[in-house]
C-alpha cells in the first residue's frame, strides 16, 4: 500500500493531475517564449522581486534600458519600440511567474501531506526530490538566460536543451507516480520489461534534446523543404570531411539533418514495436499501441508542416505540445509492461 490513509487517495491524485497540467502549461509557455524570442527581455534573475510587472512608465523605462544593454537589442532589435518590448517582456514575465506558482502549488500540499502522514515515507521522499528538481529547474532557467546577455544574441542551445529535458524529466516522474497511485502499484520509474519500449523512450528524449538544438540554433530557418534539404537529401553547405566532432552540434545544417533522421528512425522503431507486440501480446495492448502510432504520425507531420510553413509559431507550438503527449503515451505503455 502506498498510503497511510486511503481516504486521501483522490485528493492526492487531483494534486498530481493539477501539477502535471501546470508543468504541461509551463512547457508550452516556455516554448512560445523561445519562439517569440522573448526569453532575454528580463535581464536580471529577480529571485525575490519581479512578482509584479512594472506598474508605471518609469518602471517600463528601467526594464527597457536594461534590455538595450544586451547584444540581442543592439544587433537584432535596435529599432524596437516600447510597445514591442512589452510584448516580449510579458511572455518572459508569465513564464517566470508560472514557475514560481508551480513551486508553491507543489510544496504547500506536500507539506500538508507530510504533517498529516498521509503518504508513506518512500513516496514522500520521491515527491520532495521532485520539488528539489523544480527549484533546480529555476536555477537552470537563469543559467540559460545568462548565456545570452553578454556575447550572444540568443541563449546557448546546450543550456536550452538542459532546461527543456529537465522539464520533461519532472513531468515524467509525476506522471509515472500518478499511474502508480491510480493503479495501486509501486512500480519503479521506467522499469519496463519491454526493452524496445525503454529504447523508444530514450530515443524520444534524445529527439527532444535535438529539437531544442534546432530551436536554439534557429536551424529551422534553413532548408525549409521536405523530404529533401533544398535539392539534396544531405545539406549542401557543409563539407563533412572538414567537420570536427567537438563542433558538430553547433552546425545548423547538421543539427537539422540529425533531427530529421532521428524522426525517421523513431517511426520505424514504433512500426517494429507494433509488429513485435502483435506477435507476442496479440490484441492485449492494441488500443494503446494505435494511440502511440497516431501521436507519432501527428508529431512527424506537424514537424514537416512547421518547417515548410516557414516556422509558423502556432504549428511549432503544436509540434512541441505533441511531444509532451508522446512522452505520456510511451510512459503509459511502459507502465503496462512493467
Amino acid at each position: 500500500m502506498l498510503f497511510v490513509n486511503k481516504n486521501y487517495e483522490k485528493l492526492l491524485l487531483i494534486w498530481l493531475l493539477l501539477s502535471i497540467s501546470l508543468i504541461f502549461l509551463m512547457i508550452i509557455v516556455g516554448g512560445l517564449t523561445r519562439l517569440t524570442n522573448s526569453g532575454l527581455s528580463i535581464t536580471q534573475w529577480e529571485l525575490f522581486t519581479g512578482i509584479f510587472p512594472p506598474l508605471n512608465e518609469q518602471g517600463w523605462i528601467n526594464y527597457f534600458n536594461l534590455y538595450k544593454k544586451i547584444p540581442q537589442f543592439e544587433i537584432l532589435n535596435s529599432d524596437m519600440t516600447m510597445n514591442e518590448f512589452k510584448v516580449i517582456f510579458y511572455w518572459e514575465y508569465f513564464h517566470r511567474l508560472l514557475g514560481r506558482f508551480i513551486g508553491i502549488f507543489f510544496l504547500i500540499p506536500l507539506i500538508y501531506f507530510s504533517i498529516k502522514k498521509i503518504i508513506k515515507k518512500k513516496l514522500l521522499i520521491k515527491f520532495y526530490f521532485v520539488f528539489f528538481l523544480i527549484v533546480f529547474q529555476g536555477i537552470i532557467g537563469w543559467y540559460m538566460v545568462e548565456s545570452g546577455l553578454i556575447n550572444n544574441t540568443t541563449v546557448s542551445h546546450y543550456r536550452l536543451s538542459l532546461h527543456l529535458i529537465m522539464a520533461f524529466l519532472i513531468i515524467s516522474i509525476l506522471y509515472w507516480s500518478y499511474l502508480n497511485i491510480l493503479n495501486t502499484k509501486d512500480k519503479l520509474f521506467f522499469n519496463s520489461k519491454n526493452k524496445l519500449l525503454k529504447f523508444l523512450f530514450f530515443l524520444i528524449l534524445t529527439q527532444i534534446v535535438f529539437g531544442a538544438f534546432v530551436s536554439g540554433l534557429d536551424a529551422g530557418m534553413i532548408y525549409q523543404t521536405w523530404p529533401k534539404m533544398n535539392m539534396s537529401y544531405l545539406p549542401d553547405d557543409i563539407e563533412f570531411r572538414r567537420l570536427e566532432i567537438i563542433s558538430i552540434f553547433n552546425e545548423q545544417s547538421i543539427v537539422q539533418l540529425i533531427h530529421r533522421c532521428m524522426a525517421y528512425f523513431i517511426f520505424f522503431i514504433v512500426l517494429f514495436l507494433g509488429v513485435k507486440m502483435y506477435l507476442i501480446e496479440k490484441q492485449l495492448y492494441l488500443r494503446s499501441y494505435l494511440i502511440l502510432l497516431f501521436v507519432i504520425l501527428s508529431q512527424i507531420f506537424l514537424g514537416i508542416f512547421t518547417l515548410t510553413s516557414g516556422l509558423n509559431v502556432y504549428l511549432a507550438s503544436m509540434h512541441q505540445i505533441t511531444s509532451i503527449i508522446l512522452v505520456f503515451v510511451v510512459l503509459n505503455l511502459n507502465h503496462k509492461f512493467s
